[in-house]
């Protein structure tokens, strides 16, 4: 037999390295490291076969296993999978900036800024670090900077309060005609008396609203005084537990003899007796009964505060006693322009209804008056703008062009 033949063999090496336990991605993780190709009995001519083809290659198997094994595997550098890197630890350390003297800045304690507090913050560590003002000196000295501003709003206040005082007994003559008027029902009187008192209020420029404007104006600065000390003793700030003064050396707690709370109770309730000048408090109505309880009330809540409030508090009242007597003074008061007061007898003027029935009264002619008010103003508006709007039409002709009569003529019977 007669056979032709050339043979190429294909001899490959894999290695697995399974991902998972699951037989179905084996094919995925196979990789072909080494390829070797084997020339093996390749001719082209034709020889003569002694032997059935089925026995050449059998006999042939073992030279092609002894080439494979012969072959050197080389080692691949993707013949294994390294791990992974272990992470860096990142190691964060909070910087702290301190001043000369060693105290950690507020800008990295992470008060200050430019809120309220934040500005009220900015003072205090610039008296304390550069002034080298212990903390409690610190306080008081922010206190006096903070009413010093506001001291022309004290002295406008003063002055309505004092005019006030002086025409009370006409304003309240008012008030019980007025009172007089509604409880008849008549409409037209009551209205007619509102109109009077909003006038001559208006003339001797008395305002209700102006009394209320200096509580008004001050509880934004109290507030932001009092989150920005509570925030520091909070914290704490640790100079200031060594910055207070006799029996309160630590700020950031309460007064444990409780000698503060009672200091400030005291002060606020002469505050509001005194007033600006003497009978003030007469001239409230009806808030000088709030006003008279307020102290007793907030004293149970003071007691915890810590000394950087309370420190601050009895500063505040302090600085309001100094600013009435010195609004008392003859020469202060004329280089003011402040008027005099006219002291009367308020209490034999009239006649004490109790705190409900006054409540009441002045809740209801207050209504009044407002209401009036307000119309007064509408009307003001509607006659302004009618003055300076189109003419505005209120005929279905122009009655200034005269219009032919038609004639109508009729025969009269002889």
């Amino acid at each position: 037999e007669i056979v032709t033949y050339r043979h190429i063999h294909l001899v490959t090496q894999g290695k697995k390295i399974p991902r998972n336990n699951s037989l179905l991605d084996l094919h995925r993780n196979y990789r072909i490291t080494e390829i070797s190709l084997v020339r093996y009995a390749s001719t082209n001519e034709t020889t003569e076969s002694e032997t059935p083809a089925s026995e050449t290659i059998t006999n042939e198997t073992p030279a092609i296993e002894t080439i494979i094994n012969e072959t050197p595997l080389q080692n691949s550098p993707y013949d294994e999978i390294p791990d992974p890197p272990t992470p860096i630890q990142e190691i964060i350390e909070n910087i702290v900036k301190v001043h000369p003297n060693g105290e950690p800045t507020f800008e990295s304690l992470g008060l200050g800024g430019w809120t309220p507090t934040g500005i009220v913050h900015n003072f205090l560590e610039f008296m304390h670090i550069n002034l080298d003002m212990p903390w409690w000196l610190a306080i008081v000295i922010a206190t006096i900077c903070a009413r010093s501003l506001l001291f022309p709003l004290v002295i406008k206040t003063q002055k309505n309060m004092i005019r006030l005082t002086n025409h009370m007994p006409i304003i309240q003559d008012f008030n019980i005609r007025l009172t007089e008027a509604r409880n008849c029902g008549d409409h037209m009187q009551s209205a007619q008396i509102a109109t009077d008192m909003m006038k001559f209020m208006k003339t001797n420029k008395i305002s209700f609203i102006q009394n209320v404007m200096m509580p008004l104006v001050q509880a934004p600065v109290f507030i932001s005084f009092f989150f920005a000390l509570r925030k520091m003793a909070n914290l704490p700030v640790e100079s200031l537990k060594d910055g207070g003064f006799l029996w309160l050396k630590d700020l950031t707690v309460y007064d444990p003899y409780y000698i503060m709370p009672i200091i400030t109770s005291v002060t606020m309730f002469i505050t509001i007796e005194l007033g600006t000048d003497g009978t003030s408090i007469h001239a409230m109505g009806v808030m000088r009964y709030v006003l008279r309880a307020l102290p007793f009330v907030a004293l149970p809540f003071m007691l915890h505060f810590p000394g950087t409030i309370l420190t601050y508090w009895v500063a505040t009242n302090t600085i309001s006693l100094v600013q009435t007597g010195f609004l008392k003074i003859p020469r202060i008061k004329k280089a003011l322009g402040m008027p005099s007061m006219i002291k009367r007898d308020l209490k034999a003027s009239t006649k004490s209804k109790g705190f409900v029935n006054e409540v009441k009264e002045s809740w209801t002619n207050m209504k009044i008056t407002k209401q009036l008010s307000d119309r007064e103003r509408a009307d003001t508006i509607q006659f302004n703008s009618a003055g300076k709007g189109p003419i505005v039409k209120t005929f279905k002709y122009n009655p200034t062009k005269q219009k032919q009569s038609t004639t109508v003529f009729t025969k009269s019977r002889e």
